[in-house]
């Protein structure tokens, strides 16, 4: 039997995200399927062409499964009912030494920190941030500001809002607009944990967040925030459908593929960094190369190849 080397597709042409619950994924012929385990029904799902799978409560996972999904480059994130709390997720990729070393190095120099944070800044409002202001100084005016436009969010879409409040251990307890927010915003972080791996980038060593396993996560993620899922989140708060966390899911998908958020993120990702003004670190003279070169990679930066 010939072997054909999977070719994964680029980031920025694959959808966004499939939810999957009660079932077992496995491989079948070759494809990745979700089995049915009460009347045997299969359901086929383009591994290679989804950025993350998130997988809820009640779904087993085969090793052959994980396998294909890491070869061709998808984010498999463990998540819990409705998709609101992200408990585990695993690497399709992961971060190269060099962008690894490039990204920390900004991240521990202060000066070429704050120049990163002055940078996403802009890109969230619009407007270069305001001169001779510390990180901290900044996260305060974006909290003011980020407070002020949901208001603004929940008065246009005539949904009532008390702030955002939410215990993630107590979700029926949160108000419709926070639990649809929650749902939203879980979105909006699997598809960017995806990209920021698959730019060969580290999820942890975020410059406005700081000792979270997704502290870039958040970074990147809030940039896109207020053009994306907040005001999907909004809008089906308004609505009150009778499943709320399914409608945020449809919604945000379909506003992902409208934006084109995926062919977003990963250049993103590299201005923001590139506002630090240094270039990536080069190796040691005296580094030792790899024993077993690896094939040129047919995916993004940080996809690994067999």
């Amino acid at each position: 039997m010939t072997f054909i080397p999977l070719k994964p597709i680029p980031m920025k042409e694959r959808v966004s995200m499939v939810f999957v619950y009660y079932g077992r994924i496995d491989v079948k012929d070759g494809a990745f399927v979700v089995v049915d385990e009460t009347n045997g029904e299969r359901k086929h799902i383009p591994v290679g062409a989804v950025a993350c799978i998130m997988l809820e409560p009640g779904t087993r996972v085969s090793h052959a499964a994980v396998k294909l999904a890491a070869v061709t480059g998808t984010l498999l994130i463990w998540v819990g009912e409705a998709g609101v709390r992200l408990y585990a997720s695993g690497q399709p990729g992961g971060a190269r030494s060099d962008r690894l070393l490039y990204q920390a190095k900004l991240a521990l120099d202060e000066t070429l920190r704050l120049k990163v944070v002055r940078k996403m800044y802009e890109l969230r409002f619009g407007e270069p941030a305001p001169e001779r202001r510390s990180v901290n100084q900044l996260r305060g005016i974006e909290g003011a500001r980020v407070r002020k436009t949901y208001q603004i969010l929940a008065q246009q879409y005539g949904v009532e809002w008390h702030g955002r409040r939410y215990d993630p251990k107590q979700w029926n307890k949160a108000d419709i607009a926070n639990q649809c927010l929650s749902a939203a915003t879980s979105c909006l972080y699997g598809v960017t944990e995806a990209a920021v791996l698959a730019a060969g980038y580290a999820p942890a060593v975020g410059f406005i967040h700081s000792g979270k396993p997704l502290s870039f996560v958040y970074d990147i993620a809030d940039i896109f925030k207020f053009d994306t899922v907040v005001p999907v989140a909004f809008r089906i708060a308004a609505e009150n459908p009778s499943s709320s966390d399914r409608a945020v899911r449809i919604a945000c998908r379909d506003s992902f593929r409208k934006t084109q958020l995926l062919k977003k993120i990963i250049p993103t990702i590299e201005e923001v960094l590139a506002a630090g003004g240094i270039d990536p670190p080069e190796p040691p003279e005296d580094t030792q190369p790899p024993a077993i070169p690896e094939p040129e990679p047919l995916g993004d930066a940080g996809h690994r190849s067999q």
